[in-house]
């Protein structure tokens, strides 16, 4: 990493820095390991229903469609269920004696089943023909039964007992409601991998090697060998090799270093990255897909592709209740048809059959998602994908990319050498003065750190900037310069002694000169966010490994690790190297989440069980992550474990609640107690249902209680007797 001051020296391009704040705000020494998200889990298994409305790439419209479908629908049932009259005799209230009033339920009831039962017969067809019955063909089922038979119990084939227009009509509204939640929950945003080709300009400009004119084309349009102008605070529009200039280059959204890097002739650059302080120009060596950008995308898309996708609890609690519901209507039917009543062998089949979807099912899981996902929300952590909060109650190790993370990912100020007779404060004042006029943000930090102190500042005048060596400027009289081991080395300066042990730490050194005399050095380091170790400690508790990574060098990751209590670090780590060292931890055995805010993790949180994206980071990492932090605080993925496992529990409770309501009231329906005398009637069948509707939903707002806050969630934690740990690992958290 350069340990070299730079500024610009073209005032006139001193905005360019802050044009592009996702660009240039990492600027020389600064920052970002960035990452890139877990899978935008593209694919989550949808329901088969899902697939004929264009799959993963249509959730979107689900969620218009599905609304829509519900309140026509809700519409329509109304009439449906207060003129059925097998509903009507269970409440005891009178129906109109009009002869049409038997019509309306069977007319918009089938209205209902052909309309709005739709998504759930195709998803049926769609899961008969994968063999995999789940939740749609329980639904089918369920609504074809009721169907065909209240058909012809109103048409006096069937016995009346058989009017089931009021359940079919309950089935499809409820079902579609709970459908509507769930997509709604499941909506993506943009792709990740348009994020990572939004990285690339618009423009470049090119020289005709003839007429040595500047022609501005299209990235997409230069060829290999073309030769390329970047000015202060451009991107670079394809890799190349530097052939005039020098140039602080933000390479933080490619390498993941967090310190810009001197690029002069014959240097390679990378597309994407960013020149922070001076115009170079750049002959192409590689495009299109060849760039290392390119390589970024298909490792993304890789990863996505590969990434194992959960089987969802509802479908497979649905796939057990399909075969016990069909078995169980088997062997009612030939029960009672051996008993020689062949009339309630079709009774108590077909109630069976009815019965054995219950509206609760349908609900248990997206209620939770839904009242899961809100308060995620309001506690500053957005759920993007359901699959990646129900797996992160299982994380074993939580990677943290450092800058940007741990880390604030601007650089700060942390120590002061003076040389007598000079004090600390005199030799910062001189430096903020020097630096007063840059934009450099190594400037800014110097010049915050002097506000911070309260330190009066004196004017300066005549400022120059060296790319080279740092700035220069007259103060009270005396020339102030500041700047690296060239400016040391022009005026034949030593360093001070006392940045020896801050060089070991990574730290970026700059010495202070007044007429050419070494005044004092300043030690400037990523600022470690102070939320940092409570996050890191609170986890320990939890029993989840701590691992950090970052493309910054040993020393200055280790320095980060030593002062957070991170045993475990991967440093120097490249992109393509980052994906491997979760690939690592997980042949451990570790189910992995990945936290990061920018585009070169990619690769790393796409292949983690979660990845998780720091909400202050780029549109790349939000766009693929399945969790994004709308905080920078470390201390809310505390929340986003919290939420996981609470949010599971109610799952598995309202999936209890929902398959309990099945394993009673199916045996029950089909006479199981026949022979003492005890038949369930369709009235108790259906006041059950209900019961077990309120119960799955008051269940779910018990969610609604839960703090998810940084700061709340990382308290509680700490406060627990630690989960999975050694006495001496207990002891060190």
């Amino acid at each position: 990493m350069s340990e070299r001051h730079e500024h610009t020296t073209h005032p006139t391009h001193a905005h360019d820095e802050h044009t592009h704040p996702d660009e240039a705000g990492h600027d020389l020494h600064g920052q970002h390991d960035a990452p890139m998200g877990h899978e935008d889990h593209a694919g989550h298994e949808g329901h088969g229903g899902h697939e004929g409305h264009g799959g993963h790439a249509g959730h979107g419209d689900h969620v218009g469609q599905f609304r829509r479908l519900f309140w026509i629908m809700l519409a329509l049932a109304v009439p449906v269920i207060g003129f059925s009259g097998m509903f009507a005799s269970i409440l005891g209230y009178p129906l109109p004696d009009a002869a049409w009033v038997a019509w309306i339920s069977p007319v918009l009831g089938t209205v209902m089943y052909v309309w709005g039962g739709r998504p759930f017969l195709t998803g049926a067809v769609s899961e008969l023909k994968a063999r995999k019955p789940g939740m749609m063909l329980l639904i089918a089922l369920a609504i074809t039964v009721a169907f065909l038979a209240s058909w012809g119990a109103s048409l006096g084939i069937l016995h009346h007992e058989l009017d089931f227009w009021w359940e079919l009509a309950l089935l499809i509204v409820i079902m579609l409601l709970g459908h509507w939640i769930e997509m709604r929950s499941l909506a993506q945003t943009s792709s990740a991998l348009e994020s990572l080709a939004a990285l690339l300009p618009d423009e470049a400009e090119r020289l005709d090697p003839r007429t040595g004119d500047v022609v501005t084309v299209a990235p997409s349009e230069l060829v290999v060998g073309d030769l390329v102008i970047v000015r202060p605070g451009g991107r670079v529009p394809a890799d190349g090799v530097v052939t005039e200039g020098t140039a602080d280059v933000d390479e933080s959204m490619i390498t993941g270093e967090s310190h810009a890097v001197a690029r002069g002739p014959g240097d390679p650059v990378v597309a994407g990255t960013v020149a922070t302080d001076t115009a170079i120009r750049v002959r192409i060596s590689a495009v299109g897909e060849d760039t290392a950008l390119a390589g970024i995308r298909r490792l993304v898309a890789e990863a996505q592709n590969s990434t194992s996708r959960a089987q969802r609890l509802a479908d497979t609690a649905a796939g057990w209740l399909f075969w016990f519901a069909l078995g169980a209507a088997v062997l009612t039917a030939v029960a009672w048809t051996l008993l020689g009543q062949p009339d309630d062998a079709v009774i108590r089949t077909i109630t069976v059959l009815v019965i054995a979807c219950p509206h609760a099912l349908g609900l248990a899981i997206p209620l939770v998602v839904a009242i899961a996902t809100e308060r995620a929300a309001k506690g500053g952590v957005l759920v993007k994908d359901r699959l990646a909060l129900e797996s992160m109650r299982t994380v074993s190790a939580v990677l943290f990319d450092k800058t940007g993370t741990l880390t604030r990912g601007e650089p700060v100020v942390t120590h002061v050498a003076p040389v007598a007779p000079h004090s600390e404060q005199e030799v910062l004042a001189l430096a903020a003065a020097a630096e007063s006029d840059s934009e450099h943000p190594l400037a800014r930090a110097i010049v915050q750190a002097a506000d911070g102190q309260g330190l009066a500042v004196p004017r300066a005048g005549e400022f120059r900037a060296s790319p080279a060596e740092g700035v220069s400027a007259v103060v009270d009289g005396r020339t102030v310069s500041v700047g690296g081991p060239a400016m040391l080395e022009r005026h034949g300066r030593q360093a001070l002694d006392a940045t020896s042990a801050w060089r070991e730490e990574g730290a970026i050194i700059l010495h202070v000169l007044a007429d050419g005399e070494v005044v004092g050095a300043l030690a400037l380091a990523d600022e470690i966010r102070p939320e940092s170790r409570e996050a890191v400690d609170a986890l320990r508790v939890l029993g989840v490994q701590v691992v950090m990574i970052t493309g910054d060098a040993e020393a200055v990751a280790q320095s980060v690790a030593a002062e957070l209590g991170i045993d475990r670090v991967f440093a120097g780590v490249r992109p393509e190297h980052k994906a491997a060292k979760v690939a690592e931890l997980q042949a451990e055995g570790h189910r992995v989440a990945m936290v990061g805010d920018g585009v070169n993790d990619a690769p790393a949180l796409a292949q983690a069980d979660v990845g998780i994206a720091i909400g202050a980071g780029t549109d790349v990492a939000i766009a693929s992550a399945g969790v994004i932090l709308a905080s920078d605080d470390p201390r809310s993925v505390l929340s986003v474990i919290e939420l996981s496992r609470a949010s599971y529990r109610k799952m598995k409770q309202n999936l209890w609640w929902a398959a309990g309501y099945n394993l009673v009231s199916v045996p029950l329906a089909a006479g199981v107690l026949a022979p003492i005398g005890f038949v369930m009637p369709m009235a108790v069948g259906a006041i059950l249902m209900s019961l077990s509707t309120i119960v799955v939903a008051v269940n779910a707002q018990f969610l609604r209680r839960l703090d998810l806050s940084p700061e709340v969630s990382a308290r509680a934690v700490l406060r627990r007797e630690p989960e999975g740990m050694s006495p001496a690992s207990a002891a060190a958290a």
